[in-house]
Order: C-alpha cells, then sequence, then structure tokens
C-alpha cells in the first residue's frame, strides 16, 4: 500500500520531459545538420558546374584528381546529412548515432577540400565539430 504523496512523487519524476537545455542542443544540432547538408549540396552542385570558383586547379586536389568526383561526394553526403537532420529533429532513435557519423564524414571530406576554399571549409569543419559535441554531451540522458 503506497500513499498517494509517494504515487505522485513517482509520476513526476517518471513524466518529468528533458532538460531545457539537452533539448535546445538537439534542436540546435539538428538545424546544424539541415544547414549543412544544404551546404554540401551546394558545394557538390559548385564543382559539378562552376569549378572556376575554387582556389586551386583539380589536379591539386587531395582524394579524387577531378571537381566532379568531389561534386557527387559532396552532394551524397549533404543528402545524408539532411535526412539526418530531420530524423534527428522528430527523435527518432537511430538518429544520433547517424548524426555522429555522417558529421565525422563530413568533417573529413570537408578537410579533404580543404585546399580547394579554406574559409568555408574550415567553417564547416567547425559545424560539423559543434554539431557531434552538441549530439554527444548528454549521450547517456534516455530521455529526449
Amino acid at each position: 500500500m503506497t500513499s498517494d504523496a509517494t504515487r505522485s512523487h513517482r509520476l513526476e519524476t517518471d513524466d518529468a520531459p528533458a532538460s531545457p537545455l539537452w533539448t535546445g542542443m538537439l534542436g540546435f544540432a539538428s538545424i546544424m545538420l539541415l544547414l549543412l547538408g544544404g551546404f554540401h549540396v551546394l558545394g557538390g552542385f559548385i564543382a559539378l558546374l562552376e569549378n572556376r570558383v575554387y582556389d586551386v586547379d583539380a589536379s591539386e586536389l587531395l582524394l579524387f584528381r577531378s571537381y566532379a568526383g568531389w561534386g557527387i561526394a559532396h552532394m551524397a553526403l549533404g543528402t545524408a546529412a539532411f535526412l539526418t537532420g530531420i530524423a534527428l529533429f522528430y527523435r527518432r532513435p537511430w538518429s544520433r548515432i547517424a548524426t555522429i557519423v555522417i558529421a565525422s564524414l563530413s568533417a573529413v571530406t570537408n578537410l579533404g577540400f580543404l585546399s580547394a576554399a579554406p574559409v568555408w571549409y574550415g567553417v564547416l569543419i567547425l559545424l560539423d565539430v559543434l554539431v557531434i559535441y552538441a549530439v554527444t554531451v548528454h549521450f547517456d540522458d534516455e530521455r529526449d
């Protein structure tokens, strides 16, 4: 036999919403991931269609020796980041792990393309790190 005070206290702790900071961090991460996805798709289109914008010749790039390869890689990664950002916004269970993987791949891709536009892709690497931090800062919380 439990008293009403004990029962109401237990209900309050079980039904308590997640902390506003954690909710805000996940919201920030999802919006930033949506923006990063859009930036990658935009960078991919520029690499495919208007590669004279970049600072170096295609032969000086790190992995692919053409801007077309980088453009396709950026567009694929941008699409994955955008879809993962939507899933993170709706708090899908798999989206936190996928966000870490996508943001890590994005940072590595941006590092490989850094010589083409150092300032732009340096800022994108910083945003990738912020997204990873925002998702992992309270990773052990089960309540979203």
